[in-house]
């Protein structure tokens, strides 16, 4: 069963993505609904990407980014979290959505006095999940609104980084604060 937030938050992405795109500036190439190419033929799609129904690009979010990144055990714990993890996930990838999260626990962690520190490894498993619980155990709602902090902090500061390295990507800078940072 889907939780109303996934659908939600799923649905809210793919709005805000919009449809079909193919900027020679833009890294991922073509892309609808947010969907890159790419990620399309890594899910199987092999059709035109102008044809990309919306439903394909729902599962492919839902099953490429929200259930990899675990979000239905985050979403127990916090749903901002949650959204905003599925969020940079999509426009960073499931791997440094994973490593925001990991290297914000360990430095909210005070030299391990909550929970063993992580190894920032990207992927969201057993001791990620338990490192969170012991957070918000010990820090609550403000946790929640500081983890939430640090995690836009850091793609805000990646998304400066990839302008600096790249300059075409200072065509998308503006709108990727405007629109992820928050």
């Amino acid at each position: 069963m889907m939780s109303d937030l996934k659908r939600k938050v799923i649905n809210d992405i793919i709005e805000r993505e919009g449809s079909y795109i193919n900027d020679p500036r833009d890294s991922g190439g073509e892309t609808n609904y947010g969907i890159t190419v790419a990620v399309a033929r890594a899910y199987g799609y092999t059709g035109e990407m102008k044809k990309l129904h919306r439903s394909a690009a729902f599962t492919i979010y839902s099953k490429l980014y929200w259930d990899k990144l675990m979000l239905d055990n985050i979403e127990s714990l916090s749903t901002l979290l949650a959204a905003e993890l599925a969020d940079t996930a999509i426009n960073m990838g499931v791997g440094t959505a994973a490593k925001f999260l990991q290297r914000s626990l360990n430095a909210l962690n005070d030299r391990q006095r909550y929970y063993y520190d992580l190894t920032v490894d990207g992927d969201i498993g057993g001791k990620t999940l338990i490192a969170l619980r012991s957070y918000f155990k010990v820090r609550g709602l403000d946790g929640e609104k500081v983890l939430l902090r640090m995690l836009n902090s850091l793609q805000g500061a990646y998304y400066v980084e990839l302008s600096e390295r790249r300059e075409k990507d200072e065509a998308f800078i503006f709108g990727w604060f405007l629109n992820r940072v928050e």
